[in-house]
């Protein structure tokens, strides 16, 4: 419900708060008087295009504020899906800079303009003329009739089903997608993994293999080098250790006269012990050291597989290459097991293709059995209207799955006695779309938890007793739903429970729109203008007391 409205500097209005009551709020005044303006304020609050030329001062940001108590909602998953905080009391604030640039925000919590819409659209329910066209959307009208017959949950369940078994058909299009292309690779990726197989990287050692063709194709020259070591080492006539053994014997024959000689003694006996060590280990490798051309071919061999491999799989070495071969491994692996899975994925989507298709069977029996009342009811609040000759007709077809089920709905409509019911669009003229309408809405209002509704002119082309029968429904609807109505009908401003007055007011340097609630008095006045013009009859005033006093006002005098 519609607590607060604040509209500063917007169009010819520089400041407005309208306080609505919990009932219906009927609101009048001159044509241009600023009620359209109002409503193009209220539509910016809801995520309508903002455009800065709009504003009444242009020095200045335009301000569109609403304040909703929406405690009877139930709006709290909304909030938790656009990340937002709940809260009973609900602000929506809309900024437009002179610079052209907007900003929404819920509850002072800056949101895009998509949030501010879903939000909005779940407080507001702004119908205008325009908004009629909507009743003859197929889709529309389908909403309607489940609204009206109570299957919202059914068609929940319904659309849960659905999606499941749209998305395990896109899966299993995407695997069928997958199974194609990998066939196609299969024999490719299967001659690249036999390759890698056959190479047998698992314990090899690109390095070592590396060194030793090294050492086969240098044997001779590291044969050589190593004797001639040997010489200097151990072997030679002035060798290393020879050398060395002297000196030991020297430093031996004074290390009792110090410790430093002693120190020097066996740190030269160290040495010994590791040139003799080194000389020994020499010696084994060129006893070791012999070339084999046979074996340099079978280690070049070995190592043009690899270098071959990594050139083909563009990496630097064997680690590389194990992961490449196990990452194909895998993908021919996985071509094989994915026929399984598509096996597997075809029964579950039959199966929820079935589970849908019964809950759509089920909705549509549903939806066909609630036409006959829908039509009735429909026709019974017509005729009440004005419109005794009316007849409406739901026409159905069943076509395939989609969201909303298995039924292609139309409604038809005449409002002439012996003529064939059309589609609205074709039938319905701009005052018969607005009353069929507002009977759709008050066939709704005890279905569904309806926001705020604001109808704009709803009593277009009726006047007399039909007038005062739209106020008198309209009345019932705000039992439950508040209502916000413009009007130009004196009927349906005494049919108010608060009556606003919208007027211009002009001053020095510029003529300004203002919003007034008026009492009882003021409201006698106002409707015996809107009965007689300008200059109002006593007459006029008594109709006007008269219209009030079928609403139940105690008047006075």
């Amino acid at each position: 419900m519609l607590v607060d409205l604040r509209i500063r500097n917007y169009a010819l209005i520089e400041q407005l708060e309208l306080r609505p009551s919990a009932l219906l709020n009927i609101i009048t005044g001159e044509t241009g008087a600023g009620k359209s303006i109002m409503l193009g304020a209220i539509g910016l609050l809801l995520g309508n295009r903002a455009d800065s030329r709009m504003l009444f001062d242009t020095e200045k940001k335009c301000v569109i504020e609403g304040q909703f108590d929406i405690s009877s909602y139930q709006l709290q998953d909304i909030f938790e899906s656009e990340d937002l905080d709940y809260d009973t009391q609900c602000i929506l604030r809309r900024e437009i800079s002179p610079a052209g640039k907007s900003r929404a925000f819920v509850n002072d919590t800056p949101v895009t303009l998509e949030t501010l819409r879903h939000i909005g659209a779940n407080l507001m329910d702004i119908h205008s003329q325009h908004d009629t066209l909507l009743l003859g959307d197929a889709v529309f009208q389908l909403n309607l009739l489940d609204l009206y017959a109570g299957l919202i949950p059914a068609r929940g369940q319904y659309s849960s089903a659905y999606r499941q078994y749209r998305k395990l058909e896109a899966d299993l299009k995407s695997l069928e997608d997958q199974v194609a292309k990998a066939n196609k690779e299969l024999d490719y990726h299967s001659f690249l993994l036999n390759e890698l197989e056959e190479a047998r990287l698992d314990n090899e050692q690109q390095d070592e293999l590396e060194q030793e063709v090294k050492q086969l194709e240098h044997a001779e020259e590291i044969k050589f080098k190593l004797t001639n070591a040997l010489q200097s080492l151990s072997e030679g006539e002035y060798c290393a250790s020879s050398s060395l053994k002297d000196a030991a014997i020297l430093l031996g024959q004074i290390a009792p006269y110090a410790d430093t000689f002693r120190d020097l003694k066996e740190r030269l006996d160290s040495c010994l012990i590791e040139i003799n060590d080194i000389a020994a280990e020499a010696e084994a490798a060129e006893r070791r050291t012999e070339g084999d051309p046979a074996r340099i071919d079978e280690l070049q061999s070995r190592l043009n597989v690899i270098y071959n491999l990594q050139r083909k799989h563009q990496v630097r070495d064997i680690v590389a290459l194990l992961t490449v071969r196990d990452e194909l491994r895998d993908k021919v692996g996985s071509v094989l097991n994915l026929d399984k899975q598509i096996s597997r994925l075809r029964r579950d989507a039959e199966g929820a293709l079935a589970t849908a298709t019964k809950l759509a069977t089920r909705l549509s029996e549903s939806r066909r059995k609630s036409f006959p009342k829908f039509e009735k009811e429909l026709v019974a609040l017509l005729a009440d209207l004005g419109m005794p000759n009316s007849r409406i007709v739901v026409q159905h077809q069943a076509g395939p799955l989609t969201a909303s089920g298995m039924d292609v709905i139309s409604i038809l409509f005449t409002a002439n006695k012996g003529a064939q019911p059309q589609t609205l669009s074709k039938a319905a003229s701009g005052g018969e779309f607005s009353r069929l309408m507002l009977c759709i809405k008050y066939m709704l209002a005890d279905k569904t938890a309806l926001p705020t509704i604001v109808f704009d002119e709803i009593d277009t082309g009726i006047s007399g007793e039909i007038a005062v029968k739209v106020g008198r429904m309209m009345q019932q609807m705000a039992q439950k739903h508040q209502l916000i109505a413009i009007s130009h009908l004196p009927q349906m401003a005494a049919a108010g429970d608060t009556h606003y007055f919208v007027y211009k007011q002009d001053r020095a340097d510029r003529t300004v729109s203002c919003i007034k609630m008026l009492n009882l008095d003021e409201r006698i006045s106002e409707i015996a203008h809107m009965i007689a013009g300008a200059n109002p009859s006593q007459h006029a005033f008594q109709s006007a007391r008269e219209l009030l006093a079928m609403r139940g006002e105690e008047l006075v005098g």
